[in-house]
């Protein structure tokens, strides 16, 4: 069995329209769900991971690990950056430390990617149960 391939990548997060419009049906609801857990990826990329659109990925940081979906980014080319939009899933990998300044860094973000297509996206409650356990 041939190892899932990986690549290193820099990590964006911002907002987009559809992350805007998800917030306002509510965060619990499933249309924020399927506008923020997932990574915006340029179509070269996605041949370089061997996967199609739509396949869950890995994407790992130095401050964690979360799945979402591949999405073919329209916008590029922009080799090795992707995007994640704002949201529970992008706080999972981007530094919570704040330097003082009362936000953490959303940009810029050393990151590796690999296909991850028999790992679930997790849904938001256990997301946060993921990350908030009682220890």
């Amino acid at each position: 069995m041939r190892e899932n391939p990986k690549l290193r990548v820099t990590l964006l997060t911002g907002r987009t329209i559809e992350q805007g419009v998800g917030k306002e049906r509510g965060k619990a609801s499933k249309e924020y769900m399927e506008s923020v857990s997932v990574c915006y990826i340029d179509p070269e990329d996605l041949k370089k991971l061997g996967i199609k659109e739509k396949t869950n990925v890995l994407v790992s940081t130095d401050y964690g690990s979360v799945v979402v979906k591949a999405i073919k980014s329209l916008r590029g080319p922009h080799p090795e950056v992707v995007f994640i939009p704002y949201g529970p899933w992008a706080n999972v990998v981007v530094d919570p430390e704040t330097h003082s300044v009362g936000m953490p860094s959303l940009k810029g973000i050393p990151a590796e990617i690999e296909p991850a297509p028999d790992k679930p996206i997790l849904s938001l409650e256990e997301l946060l149960e993921e990350q908030f356990e009682k220890r």
